[in-house]
């Protein structure tokens, strides 16, 4: 099942051209996790609570069509993989039937405040779960 997020672009995260400016997908992108977290634990709080945080260790981004101010955009995300230590997610980017930007973004989950590789704890990997291919 794929979570989805709605987002409507603002006047400030374009460009001279009138386009969503390019870096702003990976804040995009970065909202669509945070929004994830906040369905699936409550906030992403919930995941600090279990002493852990989460680091972005990759990102890619194929661009497809333009969006531009007011645009009502659809962050959809789904989780590609549940490995050991990390999780990669594929997000679709939609206005309406038009696929904007396509792309994913692998975590990697870490003890809070190191750069340590912890496990996913079987009670985050099974909420997860629900939202992977």
């Amino acid at each position: 099942m794929a979570f989805v997020h709605p987002l409507r672009v603002r006047y400030n995260e374009c460009d001279a051209q009138g386009h969503v400016f390019n870096a702003n997908y990976a804040v995009y992108f970065d909202i669509a996790v945070t929004e994830l977290w906040r369905e699936a634990l409550g906030s992403y709080g919930a995941l600090l609570d279990h002493g852990l945080d989460l680091v972005v260790a990759e990102m890619a981004l194929r661009f497809r069509a333009p969006a531009r101010f007011d645009d009502e955009l659809s962050l959809e995300l789904v989780i590609t993989r549940l490995g050991t230590t990390s999780t990669t997610a594929r997000i679709d980017v939609r206005r309406g039937e038009t696929l904007v930007v396509e792309g994913e973004i692998r975590h990697v989950f870490v003890r809070e405040g190191t750069t340590e590789k912890a496990q996913i704890p079987d009670q985050i990997r099974t909420v997860l779960q629900r939202y992977a291919s």
